[in-house]
């Protein structure tokens, strides 16, 4: 997904923010989790019934190893990236990590590269390289690719100076 704050009416400045798309909220998940754990115990409590007096330990262990990998898996959707332009730089920023690049908006230059199946984005200036958006979807990246293209044209315009 991807969020653009266009500059302000005083401000050289515009950000753009790139987050994963999330199917579930925190909420939905703890739903799930408890339906899966529901059904889990349920069909324990009909085999310990029948004679099997493990399955109720099993489906404990199983709950909590669903519920510790989904949650996971809901955790790396907080990833995400700010990418900040003005008239000077370009700055990207992973967060919640504590990466950060900066280039000249002159000297940067926006590719799309397609290889091994996917598209990468990336960022180059000076014989440095990052890769931005590497949790998007083709589609965006290409998308993301067309929009700064248009942002750095805009402020590399010499008329508009």
């Amino acid at each position: 997904m991807i969020v653009l704050r266009p500059a302000a009416a005083g401000l050289p400045c515009a950000t753009m923010w790139l987050k994963p798309n999330r199917a579930l909220s925190r909420r939905d998940l703890r739903r799930v989790i408890g339906v899966l754990v529901a059904l889990a115990l349920t069909t324990a409590g009909l085999g310990a019934w029948q004679g099997n007096v493990f399955a109720p330990l099993f489906a404990l262990v199983e709950s909590f190893a669903v519920a510790f990998a989904l949650g996971v898996a809901w955790r790396a959707g907080d990833r995400s990236e700010r990418i900040t332009l003005d008239e000077s730089s370009l700055e990207v920023q992973s967060l919640p990590g504590r990466r950060s690049a900066r280039f000249q908006t002159y000297w940067v230059r926006v590719q799309l590269r397609t290889g091994k199946g996917r598209a990468r984005l990336l960022l180059t200036s000076h014989g440095q390289e990052l890769e931005i958006g590497a949790f998007l979807a083709d589609e965006e990246r290409a998308e993301l690719s067309r929009k700064l293209k248009v942002l750095l044209a805009a402020i590399n315009d010499p008329q508009r100076r």
